[in-house]
């Protein structure tokens, strides 16, 4: 496409119905993206939206936003939308398209994000000829993060890390993606140009395989010059460098992929993964409450068994059959650092991982308790791990439950296993698993049969614990 008929196709006026009505990332600019002026994001995602919507597949369609500057992508695109760690996204959209065959699945990338830290993940997605369509938007820098050297900076081209201008010597040569992958035998459509995103996508809509579209776009941001100066930049340097094109083209050779194995049934794959044996296998019979649906975070300190906790009371789900995510968070130190994780449990499938409102909050020490009760559900618990509530700690219509429960555990046997002492509180509060999956979630999870026997103790101590408790409470009322 010329650059006048690319000019004129972009500022078209309306809006795919693709998009969101409106933008909620911030409030003041609604009608707005976050893309500067003259940036080729905008121009790029108005060409996905209008593809979606000339094939019709909205109700198809999953994008699977990257880090950099297309991360807001989900604030923009009225599609199903999944959120990638940086350079991960074609292994998303890999687990995304092959746990839901039908739908139509974008990965969206910056050169930082697809050719840097991303190379393997997108190699490997295009070696197996993977049916998703990844989009590569290249402007030769690192445009989020201050105008870093990319793979993709051209040779003598300046940047914050190359004040120089990019050498041989010293950073090597230009990554070119499309002709690096069109040397694969399985994608079946590689092309770089200003405009070809509609047929790449129809191609995964016709089953046909991967197909990747690289995209030369303008930085005049970082590249510090107007948008019409960016654009020509684009069309005078960077064309030369990384010259249009079509490099791989089997669209007319490929038949339609499919996989005709049978898929085994869910209760078949712990057997399948040799996992018989930690458990009772999963079967389509619920093992608890049929409307369960559990929030819960864990926080504390590093060494205090926070993310084991999380992890038990996940493994437990999986066993009791629920759908199940487990989402931890901690800090880099080996020890006292922060660490919390995220856990939840339900007879639906789980939309997303991340607990914001949890209704039940375990809080292994006082910085965690003071930092997260504020956010615990109406109504919702908070399991303190201390010797008494803070005096000056603000609660909102919740129930907590305080006790030195690493005291406790130290009189059963050992401070460390006061992780299971407040799962067994957890567990005795919510009703929420069978005994029998949590005890073969511990016999999976823990090592050694001395701490696997205080393990368990310690949970049905932790059970006992909150019974005492409520008994305390309900005489405690009546008088």
């Amino acid at each position: 496409m010329s650059n006048e008929a690319l000019a004129e196709y972009a500022i078209a006026k309306g809006k795919a119905d693709s998009f969101y009505d409106q933008y909620a990332r911030k409030g003041e600019s609604q009608n707005q993206t976050h893309y500067c002026p003259g940036c080729g994001h905008g121009n790029i995602s108005k060409m996905i939206a209008s593809a979606i919507d000339e094939l019709g597949i909205q109700d198809r369609t999953v994008l699977i936003n990257p880090v950099g500057c297309g991360v807001f992508g989900y604030y923009y695109f009225d599609v199903g939308n999944v959120q990638a760690a940086h350079g991960r996204a074609p292994a998303v959209a890999t687990a995304v398209k092959r746990s839901r065959p039908n739908s139509i699945v974008v990965s969206y990338q910056g050169d930082g994000d697809l050719s840097a830290i991303g190379s393997a993940e997108i190699l490997h997605a295009a070696n197996r000829g993977e049916n998703i369509t990844a989009i590569f938007v290249n402007n030769a820098t690192y445009s989020m993060t201050g105008g870093q050297v990319a793979p993709t900076t051209l040779l003598g081209q300046r940047s914050t890390t190359t004040p120089n201008g990019r050498s041989v010597a010293n950073e090597g040569y230009p990554l070119r993606v499309c002709e690096l992958l069109s040397t694969l035998a399985a994608p079946v459509y590689i092309e770089r140009v200003g405009l070809a995103i509609r047929r790449a996508i129809d191609n995964q809509v016709q089953g046909l395989g991967f197909s990747l579209v690289e995209i030369l776009s303008p930085c005049p941001t970082i590249w510090k010059m107007t948008p019409v100066e960016a654009q020509h930049w684009v069309h005078d340097v960077m064309e030369e460098a990384f010259p249009l094109g079509v490099f791989c083209d089997r669209t007319e050779l490929v038949e339609p992929r499919s996989d005709d194995r049978p898929k085994p049934a869910l209760y078949e794959i712990p057997a399948i993964l040799d996992l018989a044996d930690t458990g009772q296998l999963i079967d389509n019979a619920p093992a608890v409450d049929s409307e369960i649906d559990l929030y819960v975070r864990v926080a504390g300190f590093g060494g205090q068994g926070v993310l084991l906790l999380g992890e038990v009371l996940a493994e437990a789900g999986m066993n009791a059959g629920l759908e199940v995510s487990w989402l931890p968070s901690y800090g880099p130190e080996m020890r006292s650092g922060t660490s919390n994780c995220h856990v939840r449990l339900s007879r639906s499938p789980i939309d997303s991982p991340m607990v914001t409102s949890p209704h039940v909050l375990v809080a292994m020490n006082e910085p965690s308790l003071r930092k997260f009760s504020s956010t615990v559900h109406s109504g919702g618990w908070i399991i303190y791990n201390g010797d008494a509530t803070p005096q000056d700690l603000v609660l909102n219509d919740v129930h907590i439950i305080t006790m030195p429960f690493t005291r406790l555990a130290d009189e059963l046997g050992d401070p460390r296993i006061a992780n299971m002492m407040m799962l067994g509180a957890l567990l005795e509060i919510t009703g929420a698993l069978p005994q029998a999956d949590v005890d073969s979630a511990l016999r999976h999870l823990v090592k050694g049969t001395r701490f696997l026997s205080l393990d368990k103790s310690a949970v049905q101590r932790g059970r006992s614990l909150y019974r005492e408790w409520r008994k305390a409470m309900y005489l405690c009322h009546l008088s």
